[in-house]
């Protein structure tokens, strides 16, 4: 009998590695039209990444620009500066707050979900069935969730951008008596492109992390109840601490190159 792909992996201990190598190459076949997933698999994969995650991301995005114009405002306002808390929100949204906490809450969310379906296929032995039919897990299985993540991640952090530019409005009109118009020239003109590229940057690199790890934790999932519960801790943990270090690494990129 043919040793599959996935039992391969499964025996080497880079396997992190030969899985990230195995998603490469499908997304190459993909893009070349040789993709073996369903259409409407992507689409319901895509609708659960993206519009049924817009009110979470709706609450939380508004929240933190409303916590950083509050935080802006009391210490600003002794100064006589009120006025640079749209400085401050618009530029810590666009670079830092909206594609991270965006990817945060889409790794408790959408990665974790990911994570849970897949080992519990793998606990029901629907992913060998599958290898049996001929069907690669990771073309079939893997790959429309990394795409849908890809795909919504960069809407969200827009999304997630003008939320919190709203919360940081709301808190400085109530607090420091500022008009939305007034706010909403200063936030013009504080922000640029370079800011708006870095965190843009940002979501599609966020939105791959938190598809891959998803998904090779649910793949490589114990067959068992206690395994589907391990693999989807594990996908938030891994999801989260990666951002961390991902937005460390983007840090001190566009440190170097001056953004």
């Amino acid at each position: 009998m043919p040793v599959t792909p996935m039992q391969i992996a499964s025996l080497l201990p880079i396997r992190p590695v030969v899985f990230l190598g195995q998603v490469l190459i499908s997304a190459f076949e993909a893009i070349a039209g040789r993709w073996q997933f369903r259409p409407k698999d992507l689409g319901r994969v895509a609708a659960d990444c993206s519009a049924r995650a817009v009110p979470i991301v709706t609450v939380v995005n508004v929240l933190i620009g409303a916590i950083l114009a509050f935080v802006g405002a009391v210490q600003l306002v002794k100064f006589g500066a009120g006025i640079y808390v749209a400085d401050l929100v618009g530029i810590a949204v666009a670079r830092e707050m909206a594609a991270i906490i965006t990817a945060v809450v889409m790794a408790g969310r959408t990665g974790a979900a990911f994570a849970a379906e897949l080992a519990t296929m793998q606990a029901n032995e629907e992913v060998d069935a599958l290898e049996v039919l001929g069907l690669n897990a990771v073309d079939f299985l893997v790959l429309p969730r990394v795409t849908a993540l890809l795909v919504t991640m960069p809407l969200l952090y827009v999304y997630g951008c003008v939320t919190g530019l709203l919360g940081g409005m709301a808190v400085a009109a109530g607090m420091l008596d500022i008009s939305p118009a007034a706010y909403l020239d200063r936030t013009l003109e504080a922000l640029d492109w370079s800011h708006l590229g870095l965190g843009f940057s940002k979501s599609i690199v966020f939105g791959a992390l938190i598809g891959m790890v998803g998904s090779y934790f649910g793949l490589y999932a114990q067959r068992n109840a206690e395994g589907v519960g391990v693999a989807t801790t594990n996908a938030v943990v891994v999801s989260i601490v990666g951002i961390i270090v991902l937005d460390a690494v983007f840090a001190i990129c566009a440190n170097a190159l001056g953004i």
